[in-house]
Order: C-alpha cells, then sequence, then structure tokens
C-alpha cells in the first residue's frame, strides 16, 4: 500500500465529496448546534489548507489546517474512509499536518472533536500523539457532546 498526501484545493470532485460525507457524518450523531465541522466552502473560505491521502489514485482520507495568526492552528475535517479505518491512514495524515504546521512555523495545534463513544478511536489517536485535553478555544463554548485537545509541535 504506497500512501501519498498531497496538498488538495477541494477542486477534485472525489475531495469535496468526502469533505460532504464528513460533515453528514457529523450531524448524524450531533445535533448542528454542536457540529463544528466545516463544508467544502466554508474551508475554503476559511483559508483552511487540505491535505489528500491516496492510495494508488484511490482518494482514502482528508485532514486541513486553519491557522490562527502566526504560530498557532487548528485541525480541522480529518476523515478516513470507511474501508481504510485501521489501517494507519488517519495516523499518517496527523503526522503529516504535525510536520506541514511546523515547517510553516506554527508552534500549538488545537481541535474539537466529539465527546461520545462514535470519536473514542479519534481521541485515542489524538492523545497517543500527544494531545491533551484543555477547555475550549477561540469562539468555541462548551459543550458535553465536544472534547477539546491541544498540543506544543
Amino acid at each position: 500500500m504506497a500512501l501519498e498526501i498531497h496538498p488538495d484545493d477541494l477542486s477534485a470532485a472525489d475531495t469535496r465529496a468526502l469533505v460532504t460525507a464528513h460533515v453528514s457524518g457529523m450531524l448524524e450523531d450531533t445535533p448542528p448546534e454542536s457540529c463544528h465541522a466545516l463544508d467544502a466552502d466554508a474551508l475554503v473560505d476559511n483559508g483552511a489548507l487540505l491535505w489528500a491521502a491516496r492510495v494508488d489514485g484511490e482518494l482514502v482520507g482528508i485532514g486541513a489546517l486553519a491557522a490562527w495568526g502566526e504560530d498557532a492552528g487548528e485541525l480541522k475535517s480529518m476523515r478516513v474512509t470507511e474501508a481504510f479505518l485501521g489501517k494507519g491512514i488517519g495516523r499518517a495524515i496527523l503526522r503529516h499536518i504535525m510536520a506541514e504546521a511546523r515547517a510553516r512555523g506554527i508552534r500549538s495545534l488545537w481541535l474539537e472533536t466529539g465527546s461520545g463513544d462514535d470519536f473514542a478511536a479519534a481521541r485515542g489517536l489524538y492523545a497517543s500523539e500527544g494531545f491533551v485535553e484543555c477547555p475550549p478555544f477561540g469562539s468555541y463554548r462548551a459543550d458535553p457532546l465536544s472534547t477539546f485537545m491541544t498540543r506544543e509541535i
């Protein structure tokens, strides 16, 4: 399995479709007021950088970084396709984004993810890569359906 991770401008149909599936998936189990996933247009409008992970040309995952000022950023839209869950794709995307952030001078990363059982694997991945729980940040407010995490890089 040859995994390649490249920047993506969200102009490809498969990438936009995966972002749409990501947002739809978040809304299946999360009320709209507690869902913080951005659709493709919002990612572009907010200046987020997105990376697409592909295996033999097939889109298998995405991840984005929204910069705040010069030295902080937020992870957004981390998603791996169903067929590739549990194969290390999410970890590879996360590590790629952390390396890209570091190269851009970002020194701290932040994220919001769900607090329910269906997000346990995501929280475990982030914790295994050095993220720790923190209070809400930026414009987020305390929400029992959200877990906030951060780490220095």
